[in-house]
């Protein structure tokens, strides 16, 4: 169904400023009538993936393919065959949620009886009978966010796009557009979802692809990438309070233990450590020779791999470190922006 091939993306860039690189030599497939998942931080390119995917943006260089369709010189085309959902939901305040349906309806040029049809099966379909006929300025987040998933679907789509879906919403919310999704993949309509919700991800994806700085760094089931890494997942920690110093000490020496992965510092749990072993013997070992160092183990955690390990061994951080730095990213930019005025 979707086909991106060498996808670059970058803006702005001047004088002054380097420009920021958004897609680097990006390639996804996506097959038809699967749910396919796109995981990563904040900033990681999954937006501008998306809207370039939805003909809303132009890449630098690369080539869109959606259904067999060119989307660089037939966008019109493709615009037929997918719903986008974007993150910030739209909505006009002052018409109901059925009258809103009406003339999204009316902009797709569906005929009448087609239109009010499907107006009907989609409130059945996300459960909107209770609230369609009230004004949208008094829906909740996850009213507002169901009526745009409707809009959407108003024209059976053969691709719907949603970026960052759930955001923000409550638990039964969630749920609720996690049953759609996974009712709409069932019926044979392909879903893309791009998220930074591990568990979303984790529970709704027949394949996931991983980005990080505007490349695919992991692609295939869930299964398959958590048993790639093989053996357990151990989060440790020397003392109560470590500080940074102390846990990239403890790193260096884990480093070199035989049957220890890759070992990451984990900032966002107060510099615990991250580590993928091979087998059990591994821990005993690990806690002798942490006690030979003078670094008894405070506290040691053992689970099977998660899709967040799979994001650490292929970056180095976890993706909570990753969100946690493209935030600092950000904060000293608008701090620089800031001084200049």
């Amino acid at each position: 169904m979707i086909e991106l091939q060498h996808l670059s993306k970058r803006y702005g860039g001047g004088r002054a400023t380097a420009p920021v690189v958004a897609l680097d030599d990006l390639c996804l497939t996506v097959p038809e009538g699967c749910l396919f998942g796109l995981l990563g931080p904040n900033g990681a390119g999954k937006t501008t993936t998306l809207r370039i995917l939805c003909t809303l943006l132009a890449p630098d260089a690369g080539s869109v393919r959606v259904g067999g369709i060119d989307g660089l010189t037939d966008p019109r085309a493709v615009r037929n065959l997918l719903g986008y959902v974007a993150q910030e939901v739209a909505i006009d305040k002052i018409l109901t949620g059925r009258e809103l349906l009406t003339l999204q309806g009316d902009l797709y040029h569906l005929p009448r009886p087609r239109r009010d049809a499907r107006i009907e099966e989609l409130i059945a379909l996300l459960g909107m009978d209770a609230w369609v006929d009230r004004r949208c300025g008094s829906y909740s987040g996850g009213m507002r966010r169901r009526l745009d998933l409707a809009a959407g679907l108003l024209h059976s789509p053969r691709l719907l796009v949603l970026d960052e879906p759930t955001v923000g919403l409550d638990i039964e919310s969630r749920s609720a557009i996690w049953q759609v999704l996974r009712r709409l993949r069932d019926a044979g309509t392909t879903v893309l979802l791009s998220s930074h919700y591990l568990e979303e991800v984790e529970a709704l994806a027949d394949r996931l692809a991983i980005i990080d700085n505007g490349r695919v760094i992991a692609e295939g089931t869930p299964t398959e990438l958590k048993a790639a890494l093989g053996g357990d997942r151990v989060t440790l920690r020397v003392r109560e309070f470590s500080d940074q110093e102390e846990a990239l000490r403890v790193q260096a020496l884990l480093q070199g233990c035989t049957g220890v992965r890759q070992v990451v510092v984990n900032q966002a749990q107060g510099f615990s450590l991250n580590l993928v072993i091979e087998h059990e013997g591994v821990v005993e070992a690990l806690r002798r020779q942490l006690a030979e160092a003078d670094l008894p183990v405070f506290a040691l955690a053992q689970s099977r791999p998660s899709l967040d390990d799979v994001y650490l061994q292929a970056t180095g951080r976890t993706l909570m470190d990753a969100e946690l730095a493209v935030a600092g990213s950000r904060d000293a930019k608008a701090e620089r922006k800031q001084s200049m005025r």
